[in-house]
């Protein structure tokens, strides 16, 4: 399925969800970093979910970054994404020792640490950025997100998300689902995502199971009379450049510069979203001065 979306909206206009296949582009993740499972369990789901709030944006010019400031091992991931998905992501550890929790799953919650805090910055263009935090309430990134959606947005949600790393440390699946009530919400819908949620397997295994993005809704949000509004693909995408280093290294200043010459006879530069490394020579260096 690639890196398939969707969005749709409840017959009644009450609801609204969104789903991703994303599992190339945590494979894709996983082949940058050379990841652990659990590290890569933890990043994918932090892309995933970027990926689909990027989806939730308005215009081409909107960014979205969701970073996850952990307590334990994982210290910090970052997942930057635009208004079509396009998204980009990096963990502070990618070699975290493969765990496994209480319920058989990849210890992303242990990893993480329930101590630190979650952050979602919407950057609309303007002067500042609009900046949401809320703590962290278990390190498992779908629950974290959900908890600041309610308290710091004041928006119902409901987050799924799921990675599933194979015998061979291959990603298999991943992908996620978003659900969040509309202004005048009736108790009825409510109950019947409460319903669905309750009866659904994790996002993961249906994705592993083959099931299209109308089976899942069709067997488990039938009474909700989903109708599809939109269909795209996403993608694992950086942004960064040789030009975009150049004005990183020009920003410095001459001072700066003629150091690099003169200590290091040279310089580079690494993309931490990319694991791209950019090298300066002496003549180049001295062209940008």
């Amino acid at each position: 399925m690639g890196n398939k979306f969707i969005k749709a909206l409840s017959e009644n206009k009450e609801v609204r969800l969104f789903m991703i296949n994303s599992t190339e582009m945590v494979e894709e993740s996983r082949n940058i970093y050379g990841s652990s499972p659990v590290s890569i369990a933890a990043l994918g789901r932090t892309i995933t979910a970027a990926s689909i709030l990027g989806k939730t944006l308005k215009n081409e010019m909107d960014k979205l970054t969701l970073r996850i400031k952990g307590s334990n091992e994982i210290e910090s991931i970052i997942a930057v994404a635009d208004y079509e998905g396009t998204v980009k992501g990096y963990i502070s550890n990618p070699f975290v020792k493969t765990k496994i929790n209480q319920y058989g799953k990849l210890d992303v919650g242990g990893a993480v640490g329930k101590d630190g805090k979650i952050f979602v910055i919407r950057d609309y263009g303007l002067k500042d950025p609009y900046v949401g935090s809320a703590d962290l309430v278990s390190g498992e990134i779908a629950e974290d997100l959900a908890n600041y959606f309610m308290f710091s947005e004041q928006q119902p949600t409901v987050f799924s998300l799921g990675v599933f790393v194979n015998s061979e440390n291959i990603v298999e699946a991943a992908g996620g689902l978003l659900i969040q009530t509309l202004p005048d919400v009736s108790e009825e819908s409510i109950v019947l995502i409460e319903e669905a949620m309750s009866k659904i397997k994790p996002i993961s295994t249906l994705i592993k199971e083959n099931y299209t993005f109308e089976n899942i809704i069709n067997e488990y949000f039938a009474s909700l009379n989903f109708a599809i509004t939109e269909e795209s693909e996403t993608k694992l995408e950086c942004d960064c450049s040789r030009e975009r280093m150049e004005k990183a290294l020009i920003s410095l200043g001459k001072e700066e510069l003629y150091d690099m010459i003169n200590k290091d006879k040279g310089a580079e530069l690494h993309c931490h979203f990319c694991n791209t490394y950019y090298k300066f020579n002496e003549d180049e260096l001295k062209k940008l001065i």
